[in-house]
């Protein structure tokens, strides 16, 4: 696997994919390289992407990460945050965040690498947004 930040060319490949984000932002993640693309190597193509930003706009928060289908189970979710944490940690970070909703298994996946529960956040028309912490 290699992991590149997101040029315009990735631009369709990632609005196709990411219905969580004002599409607009999405080039200014590019420019901000706040956003990562994952290759396969071997076959040469993209099987997915993560991208990040800053809680209260100085703690690094992991926005979203996915992986193609075919790809899922692969380690990809894995090596892409551990990646991030280094970057974070090169920065001058000692603390990085996620979230993710109650009802998805990727809270189960964030605690695997050693995120844990920090608060939680609830609204109106969305299940309990699990706030996690990790210190790297």
């Amino acid at each position: 696997m290699k992991i590149e930040y997101a040029t315009e060319a990735d631009y369709d490949y990632i609005i196709e994919r990411d219905r969580h984000i004002h599409q607009p932002l999405v080039k200014t993640k590019i420019s901000e390289k706040e956003i990562f693309i994952l290759w396969d190597e071997d076959e040469g193509s993209r099987v997915g992407w993560m991208r990040y930003g800053y809680f209260w706009d100085n703690l690094p928060f992991m926005n979203m990460i996915w992986i193609d289908e075919p790809y899922r189970n692969g380690g990809y979710g894995k090596k892409v945050v551990h990646y991030w944490e280094n970057l974070m940690k090169q920065q001058g970070f000692d603390t990085v965040m996620t979230s993710t909703q109650s009802d998805e298994h990727a809270q189960h996946f964030y605690r695997k690498l050693g995120y844990v529960d920090a608060g939680a956040l609830l609204l109106d028309t969305q299940p309990l947004e699990i706030i996690l912490i990790k210190k790297i």
